[in-house]
């Protein structure tokens, strides 16, 4: 959904009823995520991409017939078979599950104000319930801004709350996911599968040092979807003019500025500066905070010594596993530009658990469903 959420937020204004095909599951080398959408309207416009081709005129006339029948939700499956290499499949090998329910726009109003939120890059989460009674099969729910209010519902009461809290807690981790709620022993008894479109807030990049590498850094960042900040004590290197990408520039001591900055477990930060007396209480800091990634410039010597004085300041060996230092993949990077990617690719690999090896001398599938994210442990 929020591939098109341009396209569906104006169709909502419009009172324009749609039929939105998603894809709810995934297997093998599937080219597009769980929550990827395309929608038809009554006049026969289509919007969005499943499959980069494979399968789209299939989905295009099972949201026609959505629309014309008026009924239910329909769901469908992809996938590619040897023995008739002319089926509708997906010829990269990979499965797609797909639920297609007609919106009409009328009776879901929330849904255009959800819209509205996402397509200004306010944080918002949109849940479709896809398995679980056909009396809570359609209707969708909302939740809306970092006060994280409900708007919308599925049945007004139990499923609500649960459908509501679910989506609370997948905005604050910022991640699309299919997740089953309900049962014996839950506020919701209705076993229920839901998926939950979430449009979070930019995940946060935190560079601390004011140098060369710092600026390919930032870039890099920004061009990933990151909200860059660029801090240094130093007001002569930290301006604006020297980190153009960067959405803040900060001048101030690293360790003071990170105890009062807003973070999470998308949040990534990485120490440039390989100055003790800037990163021993910089990291000490960070590795008592739920971030993401930590990552620290410098050799290997630099390193042990880092290792060295961190001990010295009480920083355990559970917080210090935690440290990526040298940081970094192994790209034989040289200049900021290769390091900024070299960064960066490990800060991907450890956000969606990749190996950070060649492709090459993995087997398996490609795209691998994205797993549940690893708590930080910080004591």
């Amino acid at each position: 959904m929020l591939n098109i959420a341009d396209t569906l937020h104006r169709w909502c204004r419009e009172a324009r009823p749609f039929a939105l095909a998603t894809v709810v599951d995934v297997h093998g080398s599937a080219p597009l995520p769980v929550g990827t959408s395309v929608a038809v309207d009554e006049d026969g416009n289509a919007v969005g991409s499943l499959s980069g081709g494979c399968v789209e005129g299939a989905v295009y006339e099972l949201c026609r017939q959505v629309l014309h029948d008026r009924g239910a939700p329909q769901r469908a499956w992809f996938g590619y078979s040897d023995d008739d290499a002319f089926a509708v499949g997906l010829t990269c090998g990979g499965e797609l599950d797909v639920y297609v329910q007609r919106i009409d726009p009328a009776t879901q109003p929330h849904l255009s104000t959800a819209l509205a939120e996402i397509v200004r890059g306010r944080p918002a989460a949109v849940a479709q319930v896809l398995d679980g009674p056909d009396n809570l099969l359609g209707p969708t729910l909302s939740v809306l801004g970092d006060d994280h209010v409900a708007h919308g519902g599925v049945d007004g009461g139990p499923v609500d709350r649960a459908v509501a809290d679910r989506a609370r807690a997948l905005l604050r981790a910022g991640r699309t996911a299919r997740v089953d709620i309900g049962g014996e022993g839950d506020g919701c008894r209705e076993r229920l599968s839901v998926l939950f479109h979430v449009h979070a807030s930019r995940p946060r990049l935190l560079v601390f040092g004011a140098v060369d590498f710092a600026a390919a850094l930032s870039q890099a960042g920004r061009f990933l979807g990151y909200r860059v900040t660029v801090c240094d004590a130093r007001p002569v290197f930290a301006t604006t003019a020297r980190f153009p990408y960067a959405d803040e520039v900060v001048v101030e001591w690293p360790h003071r500025y990170l105890e009062r900055a807003s973070v999470d477990e998308r949040t990534a930060v990485c120490v440039l500066t390989h100055d003790a007396k800037f990163d021993i209480p910089l990291l000490r800091v960070a590795l008592g905070l739920p971030v993401g990634y930590v990552g620290a410039m410098g050799s290997r010597r630099t390193h042990d010594e880092r290792l060295r004085l961190l001990r010295q300041e009480g920083v355990t060996d559970a917080q210090l596993a935690r440290l990526r230092s040298p940081i970094g993949l192994d790209l034989g990077a040289r200049t900021p530009e290769e390091t900024a990617l070299s960064i960066t690719a490990e800060i991907i690999a450890q956000t969606n658990q990749g190996t950070g090896r060649p492709l090459t001398l993995i087997t398996g599938p490609i795209h691998r469903p994205p797993r549940p994210r690893r708590p930080v442990a910080v004591t």
